[in-house]
């Protein structure tokens, strides 16, 4: 199945035969301080930046329901965000990870976007739609 929003990815996830936990982080846009006039001119026009982890949290797909559900969620936080990451964690049988088992791979993933290895991981708009950081 080719994941081309959300909801797809949610869908994929349910279909599983383990149990699914979704690792989720959010990103927001910065601006290095050290960012050239042109830089700020772009970041100003809504392109260019640096995605800094701003939030995360971990769901089962069922918790989640859908995208608009996610994004009124962590909408509540008032943090602004650009890019939410995904993850996916198995569990034994139908039964999902639990979300003790989920934090230290949470934390490896925002310690990843950090670094800027975006490997194993899909990024998805403030629209749902998967988008390529490459």
């Amino acid at each position: 199945m080719q994941i081309s929003c959300f909801d797809d990815l949610l869908l994929a996830a349910s279909q599983q035969p383990q149990g699914q936990r979704l690792l989720l982080v959010f990103a927001s846009a910065e601006l290095p301080e050290e960012a050239t006039p042109a830089q700020r001119a772009d970041f100003a026009q809504g392109h260019g930046g640096a995605l800094v982890p701003a939030m995360c949290v971990d769901q089962t797909p069922d918790e989640i329901g859908n995208f608009e559900r996610l994004v009124q969620e962590a909408n509540q936080f008032g943090t602004a965000w650009q890019v939410v990451f995904v993850s996916t964690l198995s569990g034994q049988g139908s039964e999902p990870p639990s979300s003790k088992t989920a934090e230290p791979v949470l934390q490896r993933m925002v310690e990843a976007i950090k670094l800027g290895t975006l490997a194993n991981m899909i990024a998805f708009d403030t629209t749902g739609q998967a988008i390529d950081l490459v």
